[in-house]
This record gives C-alpha cells, structure tokens and sequence, in this order.
C-alpha cells in the first residue's frame, strides 16, 4: 500500500480503527522521511538554523530532536562562538 492510499484511508472517517492505524503509518513515514532530509540538509552544510526555519521549529527543538540521531559520520557546521 503506498503514501497515498494511507492518507486516503487516514481521512476516511467511516472506520476509526482503520483510520488510527493509517495515522500512525504516516506519522511514522513522516518521522522517518524528516530525518533522512535533516542529515541531506546538514551534508549540503545547512546548519541547524537553517533546519530549524525550514521546519518551522526553534533550533533548540530540532537540535535535541536530531543531534543525536543523525549519521555521525556527516560533518555537522559547527556555530561561530
């Protein structure tokens, strides 16, 4: 079943049971996808301000949710102190 066909299924409001498990697909999905482009934007050099506007979030939020997360092998900009 692909992206779409859960969303559909997610909107559907006829079956409740049906519809959580297909919320809980996309939020997974979702999670998932924000992280792969996380460390795309760190390995183009974004820095973490940059992540932070783009998702629309507080570099602190998107700091502590990905610094940990993300492929330590990628070479994170570091702030000017």
């Amino acid at each position: 079943m692909d992206s779409t066909q859960i969303a559909t299924i997610a909107a559907d409001l006829s079956d409740p049971r049906a519809g959580l498990r297909a919320v809980a697909s996309l939020r997974v999905l979702a999670d998932t996808l924000e992280l792969q482009q996380v460390e795309a934007a760190l390995r183009s050099g974004m820095g973490w301000q940059a992540i932070a506007d783009a998702l629309g979030v507080t570099r602190q939020a998107v700091h502590k949710k990905y610094a940990k997360r993300v492929d330590q092998t990628i070479p994170v900009p570091r702030r000017n102190a």
